[in-house]
């Protein structure tokens, strides 16, 4: 049996089986794209001492995608304590450091600033920026200017990049992390859809920005 364990905010569904040892992700047609750079990316991570979800099984029809995924053990980051998340965050920060361990030149994935900044300009031509996603000082900003203001600072970005690229998860964010409730260590990643090569300080200002959201 699947029973059903949330939505998306990309709009796929999520599935846990019964056993709870494994979970199936639904995307619909227009997102089947992206729901298969998940699978790429988890197979190109099988072995590479990563401690992420291993693909079960691939479907895909006219109407949509399925991903199953092997589960990794544990509760979401976002669910522990203020207390809790300090004494785990040492092994979370090491399960981020495999990642950023990796070959650069071996990984076939990438998030550069230049095509980051790409997709920046198309979301805001497309009037869908999501406030959600903005710190509070910034949601009543008209969107012209926040790509402003990012494009301003780019050729600085863009010589820090070259300077530190790695191999990054690319959403960081608490609910990626899994960590064992009664050890507090890190037990690995989920999520991994966005990962590739970018500036390492990408990942980890994610990362605590997020954190000091929750807590």
């Amino acid at each position: 049996d699947w029973l059903p364990v949330r939505g998306r905010e990309s709009g796929d569904f999520v599935f846990r089986r019964g056993d709870g040892h494994a979970f199936a992700k639904i995307a619909p047609a227009s997102r089947r794209g992206e729901l298969a750079g998940e699978r790429d990316r988890l197979i190109w991570l099988k072995g590479r001492g990563v401690a992420c979800p291993e693909v079960i099984n691939w479907q895909e029809e006219q109407e949509g995608a399925c991903l199953v995924i092997t589960a990794i053990p544990g509760v979401p980051a976002a669910d522990l304590s203020g207390a809790d998340l300090l004494k785990a965050w040492p092994s979370m920060g090491q399960q981020l450091g495999a990642v950023h361990s990796l070959s650069v030149d071996q990984c076939p994935f990438e998030r550069r600033l230049s095509r980051m900044f790409g997709r920046a300009v198309d979301v805001v031509s497309r009037n869908a920026v999501n406030p959600d996603f903005l710190p509070d000082e910034d949601k009543s900003t008209p969107q012209l200017d926040l790509l402003a203001r990012v494009e301003r600072e780019l050729p600085v970005r863009l010589d820090q990049e070259r300077t530190d690229m790695v191999v990054c998860h690319g959403d960081p964010c608490m609910p990626n992390f899994m960590v064992d409730p009664k050890t507090l260590q890190c037990t690995g990643l989920i999520d991994l859809g966005r990962l590739g090569t970018a500036d390492r300080y990408a990942d980890l200002a994610l990362m605590i920005a997020n954190a000091e959201d929750n807590w």
